[in-house]
């Protein structure tokens, strides 16, 4: 059996402690390590901060939406913005690239994304946004969902 769950919120630098802590309890029903469990939220921080800074430009009239699916031993997330896209997928996703240096990015969220996650895609179209979709496949799950 899946467990599913959708949430949207305004594109506020604020909103992303939210999203954070929803996913996580969330997740939580799962019993991943706690580990997993730092990873997946610090995933969701990543995601929703790049929506928000890359993706609307920190203009609070945006949303960022998400999306989580439990099923056995698997998270599957969708954060998705309507923002301006990525210009770049690949230029993107390297070490230390960030198109805000003036804000001291470090430019490493895709590589954390990567690192934390057993599956990662993104898909984006100028003007129309960007979605991220995220897989983690958890060790010690006692899934609710089974």
């Amino acid at each position: 059996m899946k467990n599913h769950m959708e949430m949207q919120f305004s594109a506020l630098s604020q909103n992303e402690s939210f999203a954070r802590v929803t996913v996580g309890a969330f997740v939580a029903q799962l019993d991943p390590t706690m580990d997993e469990l730092t990873e997946i939220k610090t995933v969701v921080s990543e995601a929703v901060t790049n929506a928000i800074i890359h993706g609307y430009h920190n203009q609070p009239e945006g949303m960022v939406y998400i999306s989580v699916t439990l099923e056995h031993d698997t998270v599957e997330l969708m954060i998705k913005d309507e923002g301006i896209g990525i210009d770049n997928i690949d230029e993107a996703r390297q070490p230390l690239f960030t198109t805000k240096p003036e804000l001291e990015r470090s430019g490493m969220g895709f590589t954390i994304m990567e690192n934390f996650m057993d599956e990662i895609n993104v898909s984006t179209e100028a003007m129309m946004g960007t979605t991220v979709y995220l897989k983690k496949h958890l060790s010690k799950s006692k899934a609710m969902c089974n």
